[in-house]
């Protein structure tokens, strides 16, 4: 069975592998040999796509302590986020660690060695890239597995993951109110002007980013560099970190300061803080800086069909739709009520 892929393949769109073990991480089944051999031109994959932040993970019909031990004898324990390893339906598990990773379904892949398993998840999952380990080494050579930047950001996401399963774990555990949990997680958000070893990371996430995207279009590095670069543009990059560490990168923001009404051309946060309610702060830093030059503010707005989370969030922080054409919509700012930061996050502002 060869990979199912897209006619036209979209660069980096594959962000997390699912991997199963017996027979594909390693020959033989650990169940009925404890002394399966691990295959290293795998691990060689599983490495070369840590490295670029290509995630992985496990979805394997096994025994969980004695799979789990055996990734950690292989010093391989640490790689895989959130391993699904249980003698459910592999669709099931795949489905489990892409709710858990907050990532759609047609960003991940499925490696497998048996044509039923990979069947079985095709049919209940059609977003995912299903892949025969036997043609594995063609397949994950493709531009779909290739972000086209590896920053020093893509390096860490693992880690970044990694700290945020932790901050789940704990958030589950928690005995208080939500607000009282992101108050003690002590976050600090800060927004600056773009430099230029921000442009790489910031091309990826209007590549990566679709649920909190004004417009879901894309910029090249070229593109916003020469915004950037623009007296008649700002183009604005946000930051979180907390207690647990960095979440790196994560807003995105290109205002045409025109008159008499400013322009905000793409706004963008990251998924990984959907649930963190900072969504509005680089919003109202930006209400707060046309308002302070004297202008109003319009937004464009683009319905894509996955990015219903960004226009709540301009809804709730008093946009209206001021005119349309079909999905592009054009929203317009009410200035004269900004909302100020939540209590729970310190906003930092580099000039």
């Amino acid at each position: 069975m060869t990979a199912e892929l897209l006619a036209k393949p979209v660069q980096g769109k594959i962000k997390c592998v699912v991997w199963d073990l017996d027979n594909t991480l390693w020959d033989g089944v650990l169940l009925e040999d404890s002394a399966v051999t691990v295959r290293q031109s795998v691990v060689d994959h599983i490495r070369r796509l840590d490295s670029m932040g290509v995630l992985n993970s496990v979805a394997s019909k096994n025994d969980h302590a004695a799979a789990m031990a055996k990734l950690a004898e292989l010093g391989l324990a640490d790689v895989f986020l959130w391993p699904q390893i249980s003698w459910n339906a592999k669709s099931s598990s795949v489905e489990r660690i892409a709710a858990k990773l907050n990532l759609g379904l047609d960003a991940f892949a499925f490696v497998d060695d048996q044509e039923f398993e990979l069947a079985e998840v095709g049919h209940a999952l059609p977003q995912v890239t299903c892949v025969d380990s036997a043609v594995m080494d063609e397949v994950l050579s493709r531009p779909e597995f290739r972000p086209r930047f590896v920053t020093d950001e893509s390096a860490q996401r693992r880690g970044m993951y990694r700290s945020q399963l932790a901050r789940d774990e704990i958030e589950s555990d928690f005995v208080g109110t939500s607000e009282e949990f992101l108050a003690s997680l002590g976050m600090t958000f800060t927004i600056a002007p773009a430099r230029r070893e921000d442009l790489q990371r910031a091309e990826e996430l209007t590549v990566r980013t679709n649920q909190l995207n004004s417009t879901g279009r894309t910029y090249s590095y070229d593109e916003l560099d020469a915004l950037r670069e623009s007296p008649d543009h700002l183009l604005l990059v946000a930051s979180l970190t907390d207690r647990f560490g960095s979440y790196g990168k994560i807003g995105l923001a290109l205002v045409e300061k025109d008159s008499p009404d400013w322009r905000l051309n793409m706004m963008l946060m990251s998924c990984r803080v959907m649930s963190r309610g900072v969504g509005t702060v680089l919003l109202g830093h930006i209400m707060g800086l046309a308002r302070a030059a004297g202008a109003g503010l319009r937004a464009d707005f683009v319905e894509t069909g996955r990015n219903r989370m960004m226009q709540i969030t301009y809804a709730f922080s008093g946009f209206r739709e001021a005119s349309r054409d079909g999905k592009h919509v054009v929203l317009a700012a009410d200035l004269s009520q900004i909302q100020p930061p939540p209590g729970y996050v310190v906003m930092e502002v580099v000039e």
